[in-house]
């Protein structure tokens, strides 16, 4: 592991399992799953034709740090989650868990769950339920008068906080779903902390409703985290360079290098995934 995972997550994360790594260890993580001939060929899953001619996409890459993120949160819990996923679009992170979970070399670590809701501002109902989503809820969480269900063991928050005006806010609603050493699996764009005023003002100008108007670093990331009472326990960055249907995607080598640049840059432009952790009372 890099230095930067050694001072800044060991030092967090309480729970050690039982070979002696952190539950965020990714030498334990299975990439070989994410052969997409072998896993999502065929299937309605919503990337693009040209990185399904690939063997390793890194545009999948999102939906494999929150994967393995999930199961750490399974095994930590030691039962079925109740879990909240905001911005389902077309149900892609519930299909890969799925999926991915019926072929990771040791069955018995993937991740359970009890309860899955959705909630989308303008939820795909139809390709919802196709996906297996048998509660969907239709909220924009940054509304006012937005509360949203309480109880949850993990939220999922995947490419949505770039979305809102008020990313704090946004958090805060999620941070109070959640049951006490409850967490947030969070995932957006990134760039490094003093490129981060500039992009914003110019994605603003120019935003569409619901596109993109707020960027962050991994210092903003961890900022948000503490105002709303969460603690980050997970954070790296996910690629060096990606490119739909790049030929050097085939490689499993160099999916590897790629996530070992992010753990290593995490502010590196791309995208940054985490976890933070909702303290018990």
């Amino acid at each position: 592991m890099s230095s930067y995972k050694t001072s800044t997550v060991e030092r967090d994360v309480s729970t050690i399992v039982a070979e002696g790594h952190t539950p965020y260890d990714r030498r334990g993580w299975d990439i070989d799953f994410l052969r997409t001939r072998d896993f999502l060929r065929g299937r309605r899953f919503g990337i693009s034709d040209k990185s399904k001619t690939v063997r390793f996409p890194v545009r999948m890459l999102r939906y494999w740090f929150t994967y393995h993120l999930l199961a750490a949160e399974y095994r930590r819990a030691g039962r079925p989650l109740a879990i909240l996923e905001l911005g389902t679009h077309n149900g892609q992170m519930r299909t890969f868990t799925r999926l991915a979970a019926e072929r990771v070399r040791d069955s018995a670590r993937a991740p359970r769950w009890s309860r899955w809701l959705g909630v989308d501002a303008v939820p795909k109902r139809n390709i919802l339920r196709r996906a297996g989503y048998r509660e969907v809820l239709q909220a924009d969480i940054e509304a006012p008068h937005i509360i949203l269900p309480h109880g949850f063991d993990t939220a999922i928050c995947l490419h949505i906080f770039e979305h809102t005006v008020d990313p704090g806010g946004a958090l805060g609603k999620v941070a109070a779903a959640l049951r006490p050493g409850g967490s947030v699996l969070g995932g957006s764009p990134v760039l490094p902390h003093f490129l981060i005023g500039l992009r914003e003002r110019q994605l603003r100008k120019t935003a569409q409703h619901l596109g993109h108007v707020t960027v962050f670093s991994p210092a903003r990331v961890r900022e948000l985290a503490e105002a709303a009472g969460l603690k980050i326990e997970f954070i790296s960055g996910a690629y060096f360079m990606r490119h739909k249907g790049l030929i050097l995607e085939n490689s499993r080598a160099w999916l590897k290098f790629n996530l070992r640049w992010g753990e290593a840059f995490p502010w590196w432009p791309g995208e940054i995934h985490w976890l933070a952790r909702k303290p018990r009372e």
